[in-house]
C-alpha cells in the first residue's frame, strides 16, 4: 500500500505547472489521508514518502507549506515513538529551506519538545525550543508568546539542572516581562526567577523573591505555603551575617512558618543556638539534590551554613575560643573552624580577629544601643534630606506648613 501513495505522489506532482495550487492542495491533501489510515511500518513509510513530496524544490510553497501544516497538526495523535521519529524525519527534511518553513519547523520543534519532556529528556527539550527562536525569522509572534516560550524553556534547562542556560533565558524573558500584563505569566516569571537564583546558590536574594511570592493573592494556598517553605530553606542556606539574619526575622514573625517541619531549625538560627549534627541530618532530607552539592573548596553546602551560624553563635557566648575547642563545641575539625572564621572576619560578616600562633579567634561584641543610636542618627540625617528638598521645591508652601506647627508648638508650651 505505501508502494501505491509513493506512486500515486509521484503521478500528482509529476505535472505541476498543468495543475493549479488548489487542485494540487486537494489532490495531496486526500493522499494525506489516505496514509493516516494505514497502519505500522505501512504508515511510516507512506508518511516519509508524502514528506519527500511536499518538501521537493518542484512543489510550490504555497502547496507544501499548507500540507505540511496539516501533517504537523496530526502528528501528536499518532503513538509518541512514530510521532517522534516522523517529526524528526520532517525537521531533517526542511532544515536547508528553514526560512521557507518556518511555521512548520517551529510545530515540529513543539511536539518533540513535548515527547523529549514527557521522556524526561528535558536538557533536550529545552535545546530543541531554544531553537525555535531566530533572529531571521518572518513571521511575527506576539508579546506573550514570546515571554511563555522563555520561560517554558527556562523550566526545563532548570529540570535538566543547567541553571546558567536558564538564567540566560530568564534575563531574555526580563526584557519582555515588564511590558506584558498577563497575571499567569507574571507569576511564572516571578517563580522561574526565583528557583534560578535558587538553583544558582544566590541563596538569600532566592529566598526574598520566594516570600513575596509567598503572599501572592493570584496562586492558591498550596503554593503560597511551598514558597514560604522553600524561602525559609534558601534563608537557611544563605551565608551567615547581618542580612541573613534580616530574612530569618522576618520567616520567623511570619505565623505560617510555624506550622513548617523546619520551624525548630529556624527557631534555632534566630536565636542565635548552636545547631547539633543529627538536626542538620533531619533537616538536609527535605532539602533538593543542588542544596547538598560540594562547594569549589569540597564543602557541602548545607554544612558549610550551618557551620557558618554556629560559629556566629559561638560569637555570642564567648569572647575568644581556641579552634581545638570551637572544633569539639561544633563537632568539625579545628582547621574547619579556622578556615570558616577566618573568611567570615574577611568578608565583614563577623567582628573578630585571629591569633594564628596560639590558635585563638577573638570575638569583638557589638554593643547594642550604639548600634541602635547610630541607627536612628542614619534616619534622621535622611529626613532631614528629604525636608531639604521639600523645602528647595515649594519655599511657600514649606514656610506655611513650619509656622503652623510651630504656632501648635507654642499653643502646648
Amino acid at each position: 500500500m505505501a508502494e501505491n501513495i509513493k506512486i500515486l505522489l509521484t503521478q500528482i506532482n509529476s505535472n505541476v505547472t498543468n495543475s493549479s495550487h488548489k487542485d494540487l492542495y486537494e489532490r495531496n491533501r486526500v493522499v494525506l489521508e489516505q496514509c493516516f489510515l494505514l497502519q505500522g511500518t505501512e504508515q511510516k513509510d507512506a508518511l516519509e514518502a508524502f514528506i519527500d513530496a511536499m518538501t521537493s524544490e518542484n512543489l510550490s510553497q504555497m502547496v507544501s507549506r499548507n500540507l505540511l501544516v496539516e501533517l504537523c497538526q496530526k502528528l501528536p495523535q499518532l503513538e509518541q515513538q512514530f510521532s517522534k521519529v516522523l517529526s524528526q524525519y520532517t525537521l531533517q527534511k526542511i532544515e536547508t529551506r528553514v526560512v521557507s518553513f518556518e511555521e512548520q519547523d517551529m510545530m515540529l520543534r513543539e511536539n518533540l519538545a513535548n515527547i523529549y519532556e514527557r521522556e524526561g529528556q528535558f536538557y533536550d527539550a529545552a535545546v530543541m525550543l531554544g531553537n525555535t527562536f531566530s533572529e531571521t525569522g518572518q513571521k511575527h509572534y506576539p508579546l506573550e508568546h514570546k515571554l511563555d516560550r522563555l520561560l517554558r524553556i527556562a523550566q526545563l534547562y532548570l529540570k535538566a539542572e543547567e541553571s546558567t542556560l536558564a538564567e540566560s533565558f530568564i534575563n531574555r524573558a526580563s526584557l519582555l516581562q515588564s511590558q506584558s500584563t498577563d497575571v499567569r505569566l507574571q507569576i511564572k516569571f516571578k517563580v522561574c526567577y526565583a528557583q534560578v537564583l535558587d538553583f544558582r546558590c544566590k541563596f538569600l536574594e532566592a529566598a526574598q523573591r520566594y516570600t513575596e511570592l509567598s503572599y501572592a493573592s493570584d496562586i492558591c494556598e498550596s503554593e503560597r505555603t511551598e514558597a514560604i517553605e522553600k524561602a525559609l530553606n534558601c534563608a537557611i542556606l544563605a551565608p551567615a551575617g547581618p542580612h541573613r539574619s534580616r530574612m530569618l526575622a522576618t520567616l520567623y514573625k511570619d505565623e505560617r512558618c510555624r506550622a513548617l517541619m523546619t520551624f525548630a531549625i529556624l527557631e534555632k538560627m534566630f536565636l542565635d543556638r548552636i545547631i547539633k549534627p543529627d538536626e542538620v541530618a533531619e533537616f538536609s532530607k527535605q532539602l533538593m539534590p543542588h542544596h547538598k552539592a560540594i562547594n569549589p573548596d569540597g564543602s557541602n553546602r548545607l554544612k558549610r551554613a550551618v557551620t557558618e551560624h554556629n560559629i556566629l553563635s559561638a560569637s555570642k557566648l564567648y569572647t575568644s575560643i581556641r579552634f581545638v575547642e570551637l572544633g569539639t563545641l561544633l563537632a568539625i575539625p579545628f582547621s574547619t573552624g579556622e578556615k570558616v572564621a577566618s573568611e567570615m572576619i574577611c568578608e565583614g560578616r563577623m567582628k573578630g580577629y585571629i591569633d594564628q600562633i596560639d590558635g585563638i579567634v577573638y570575638f569583638e561584641q557589638r554593643e547594642a544601643l550604639p548600634t541602635w543610636d547610630s541607627s536612628i542618627q542614619s534616619l534622621c540625617s535622611e529626613v532631614n534630606v528629604i525636608v531639604d528638598h521639600i523645602k528647595a521645591a515649594h519655599p511657600d508652601w514649606s514656610n506655611k506648613q513650619m509656622e503652623q506647627i510651630m504656632a501648635t508648638v507654642n499653643k502646648k508650651s
